[in-house]
């Protein structure tokens, strides 16, 4: 009996022993009833969402195109003396031979530009041409025999609400720097203090100081915006950031291949959209258009003959400059949203036509719009 009893005993003991082994427990030396865990020998790291994967996809693809742009101002100080200033910018590489597309104001006023590369290789650059009323400028550095890698230009007509949206450039000098986001609104009107920017990308994705010129890439890699404003207080980003949509930089680039003068993309009036019960409750088509607020003197639309406000009534809570033409169709489309003339102007050269038509008195007429060429004054 006594036998059997250590017989069962010593099986416990190398039952628990074997068990102790094979889950990582091992007694201490030192004491029989001290254990502690002994961790896997190859550390497993998370993994990576398909969204996160392609981030980092088109950052690998993307970063060594995008430049960083110092631009350097030399202005009299108080003694009549140079006084140096400088500006920084972001851009991205277009052509092989070294192309690069910013914005007008990054190298507006400069006496020198000088390009960074993401390898920290530095070049002098000159300004090609520039379109200060979409804030456009394409400069170029001469690499000498090196091929640049390029960014591929998508198509701006195409985007919609909601989709995914990649910024990179150098806010505040911290170059190669990526933010995501969404686009959060399409077509929106914004103010400079030089001039208004219309037909605008709204987006999320955070911008700063230092963006301004950098790429905005859709999911595929493709640039469909150059990064332009912000709207915050103090110049920081609130997650509202605007960027010219890349469309208009081609149209750009043809009319400078061509030898064709590029249009002012705006025809000089500022409008108020009315749509639905506000179009109606003014007795105009409930399909909608645009009320012409104000007609700028000697623009296309004066030229033209196109009528702004005289007068102020109320709609609802909201005070309105009423007595201008209506504009319901644009080139014979159908309005559909405030930035319906810029886009349709961007589209054309200097002396082409913009056909408008207008409600004015309860009679429609049509009124034609001659394109004025674009002010390449630096």
């Amino acid at each position: 009996m006594k036998m059997r009893t250590l017989f069962i005993a010593a099986l416990l003991v190398g039952a628990f022993v074997a068990y102790s082994n094979q889950s990582g427990f091992v007694a201490a030396p030192d004491s029989p009833v001290n254990v502690s865990w002994t961790a896997p020998t190859v550390a497993l790291s998370a993994g990576l969402s398909a969204d996160e994967q392609n981030n980092i996809d088109i950052y690998k693809a993307a970063d060594a195109s995008v430049v960083y742009i110092t631009s350097t101002v030399y202005q009299e100080d108080f003694f009549f003396g140079p006084q140096k200033s400088q500006g920084i910018g972001s851009g991205f590489i277009i052509s092989g031979d070294g192309q690069i597309l910013t914005n007008n104001h990054v190298v507006s006023g400069s006496s020198e530009l000088e390009v960074t590369m993401p390898d920290k290789t530095r070049y002098k650059a000159q300004i090609i041409t520039r379109n200060p009323s979409d804030d456009l400028a394409l400069i170029k550095i001469d690499p000498k025999n090196k091929k640049l890698p390029v960014l591929k230009l998508g198509d701006s007509e195409a985007l919609k609400v909601g989709q995914k949206v990649l910024a990179i450039g150098n806010p505040f000098g911290l170059s190669g720097t990526l933010t995501t986001g969404v686009v959060s609104a399409l077509g929106r009107t914004f103010r400079t203090e030089e001039r208004e920017l219309e037909g605008m990308i709204q987006t999320d994705a955070s911008i700063n100081s230092g963006n301004s010129g950098g790429p905005l890439l859709d999911s595929q890699g493709n640039v469909i915006g150059i990064n332009t404003a912000i709207y915050g207080p103090g110049g920081g980003s609130v997650g509202i950031g605007f960027a010219m949509p890349i469309n208009r930089a081609k149209r750009l680039l043809e009319d400078l291949e061509s030898g064709l003068r590029t249009a002012q993309p705006s025809i000089g009036v500022t409008t108020q959209p009315m749509f639905g019960d506000w179009a109606r409750a003014l007795d105009y088509p409930e399909t909608g258009g645009l009320l012409v607020q104000n007609v700028g003197q000697r623009s296309p639309a004066a030229r033209a003959g196109v009528r702004g406000a005289d007068r102020r009534v109320r709609v609802g809570n909201y005070a309105i400059l009423y007595g201008g033409d209506f504009i319901t169709h644009v080139d014979g489309k159908p309005v559909k949203g405030e930035d319906d003339i810029s886009r349709a102007a961007s589209s054309k050269h200097a002396g082409d036509v913009v056909e408008l038509t207008v409600i004015r008195g309860g009679r429609t007429m049509k009124l034609s719009v001659t394109l004025a060429p674009l002010d390449d004054a630096v």
